[in-house]
């Protein structure tokens, strides 16, 4: 059996952690299929998707560009230990405070008010801040000012990929629900995701600390 190249696994990490951005209702496709059946229309659970993979995309970009320019001054180890401190300091908060601060958007709302709320949703989630430990061994060395020319790329690259599964991720569901299961099923059959991306946010964060 042969292994995947370690130059692959960043990839692939930002792959998953879209793929799991995406089936978490929180993330859009609840609301996307809360749209189309108010609506009544399934083009609407479709035309809803793009405004909330471009919040989300701009909200993870945020994210990458302070970690380019903090790579600018410090160090690998630094800038992941900075990192790891935030990763743990949001999943406390989150896990203390996140369900009293759930963002309400009416059935009502235009393209562009989806995607503020994708992007709000996303920032208070702290969904960009979860590919930190992929960015920084992937856009920069271990020394401060460690980017190459084509850091920039990269991490454009690493932008499009997440969001582009996690849009296909979202659409799929989003479908599958209006379109066969209903949304009766989350009362009996869901996971709480919350609770895994809590626990997700604190293990990478301690990763960072120790590693």
């Amino acid at each position: 059996m042969t292994s995947v190249p370690t130059e692959a696994w960043p990839w692939l990490a930002l792959a998953g952690l879209g793929f799991f951005h995406g089936i978490n209702p929180a993330m859009g496709w609840l609301f996307a299929v809360a749209l189309g059946l108010h609506r009544k229309s399934g083009a609407v659970v479709l035309l809803s998707l793009l405004p909330i993979a471009l919040g989300h995309a701009v909200a993870i970009a945020v994210v990458v560009f302070a970690v380019l320019v903090l790579g600018l001054v410090l160090d690998h180890g630094m800038l992941g230990r900075i990192a790891g401190t935030i990763l743990i300091g949001w999943a406390a908060w989150h896990a203390i405070y996140g369900h009293r601060h759930r963002l309400r958007v009416g059935m009502q709302t235009g393209l562009a008010g989806l995607a503020l709320w994708s992007f709000l949703m996303a920032s208070a989630h702290g969904a960009g801040l979860m590919l930190i430990p992929v960015l920084i061994p992937l856009c920069l060395s271990g020394a401060p000012g460690g980017m190459t020319a084509a850091s920039g790329s990269v991490a454009l690259a690493a932008v499009a990929l997440h969001t582009g599964v996690m849009l296909a991720t979202i659409a799929l569901v989003s479908l599958v629900v209006y379109e066969w299961v209903g949304l009766a099923f989350l009362r009996a059959a869901w996971i709480n995701l919350d609770l895994v991306w809590v626990l997700a946010l604190g293990i990478c964060g301690a990763l960072l600390l120790v590693i």
